[in-house]
């Protein structure tokens, strides 16, 4: 009996720290996102959409990047799928730098 009950409290304790990583990694992610789009829409106000591309990229691997330019604004957003599916976004706005 007692074998039972351990076996069943060491698979809710694996099952709990597997969530928990999971989570962990998916506030990581997030938070390269948001990193991705800042660069991406700071790169973008200098001039350099291009670069600013290649770098979200580099932060943040498999990452849809979508930079919109308007007249007086930049909205950049980057989305990704995370641990166990999560949709995982972050949007950034700057606005262009005078030339």
């Amino acid at each position: 009996m007692v074998t039972v009950e351990a076996a069943i409290a060491v698979s809710a304790l694996l099952v709990a720290m597997w969530l928990g990583a999971n989570g962990l990694t998916a506030v990581t992610e997030q938070m390269r996102c948001t990193d991705a789009a800042r660069e991406a829409a700071r790169l973008t106000a200098r001039g350099e959409q291009q670069r600013g591309e290649e770098a979200a990229g580099r932060i943040v691997s498999g990452a849809d990047v979508v930079i919109d330019t308007q007249d007086d604004a930049i909205k950049v957003m980057v989305s990704k799928r995370g641990p166990l599916g999560l949709p995982l976004s972050a949007r950034a706005f700057a606005v262009p730098e005078p030339r």
